[in-house]
């Protein structure tokens, strides 16, 4: 039976029925496609991709032009699940008709939602998204946009006061409209906290079992990328070696004669190829 993209009240509905859903992070056609085959409802095209895809030590550097690339990608290779578009720095901060017009050109391009980082100082903009008809993911704690005024990627919300302002943060976002909310590297029991104050759904990058859903990335999952693995992630391959050996047999092949076989070859009729001789 083939799958059915998960609804926005589907997904508020898990908060209700205890089901957790769940987002997985790709960026291009062939895994968006996997993604599309597996049990996992949604995807996000991030902006992460300026470190997984771009090979930048943040996400500063990504543009719209590149998130759009990347989202119309995927979108073509999982026209089943719901796919999130993140919105990249200075696309939603200059001005609230500039965050409308970037956020539905993402939506033009394939995006079921948008999402948006940043706490209670964004939550204008956010409602006036929302009220342009467009769906918005909120995202909360490590904000990666701006991790340099955090000190950079550490775990957020960890003392009181800190969690306060992580806990307004999330009820202002709330407020504002966004249907879901991304809580990252914040401390299990706050995240669990605010999963009970705000009426939206919450999904866990790295804050424990009690948010409505979960989101990895697809490339730390299976092991592709090893530049650094954060604490949350739990690789469940090692595709990355595994990689690198299927490479190095098909050059040791070449080099030892037993590439290409026959079978890979392509054939001509003898009397074609003795009218070359």
């Amino acid at each position: 039976m083939a799958k059915v993209k998960i609804t926005i009240p589907e997904i508020l509905e898990c908060k209700n029925n205890g089901k957790k859903f769940k987002m997985i992070t790709v960026y291009d056609f062939p895994m968006a496609g996997i993604v599309d085959r597996s049990a996992a409802e949604l995807i996000l095209v991030g902006d992460s991709l300026g470190m997984v895809i771009q090979g930048h030590d943040g996400t500063i550097p990504v543009n719209l032009e590149d998130i759009l690339y990347h989202l119309k990608l995927v979108r073509r290779g999982a026209p089943n699940t719901f796919v999130v578009g993140d919105m990249p720095f200075l696309s939603y901060q200059v001005n609230r008709d500039e965050a409308i017009r970037n956020a539905g050109t993402l939506l033009k391009a394939g995006a079921d939602c948008v999402k948006m980082e940043g706490d209670i100082k964004i939550a204008a903009t956010v409602k006036a998204v929302v009220d342009a008809g467009i769906p918005v993911m909120g995202h909360i704690g490590l904000t990666p946009q701006t991790a340099a005024m955090m000190g950079g990627f550490k775990v957020q919300g960890k003392s009181a006061e800190a969690a306060e302002k992580l806990l307004e943060a999330a009820i202002a976002i709330d407020n504002a409209g966004v249907f879901a909310m991304v809580l990252e590297c914040m401390p299990a029991a706050l995240c669990k906290l605010i999963t009970e104050r705000v009426k939206c759904a919450t999904i866990s990058v790295g804050g424990g079992k009690d948010c409505t859903g979960h989101n990895l990335n697809a490339y730390d999952l299976v092991g592709i990328f090893d530049k650094f693995v954060p604490k949350f992630v739990k690789q469940y391959a090692q595709m990355g070696p595994q990689m690198v050996e299927a490479f190095d047999t098909w050059c040791k092949e070449i080099d030892d004669g037993t590439f290409p076989e026959e079978k890979h070859c392509f054939t001509m009729n003898d009397e074609d190829l003795k009218r070359l001789y």
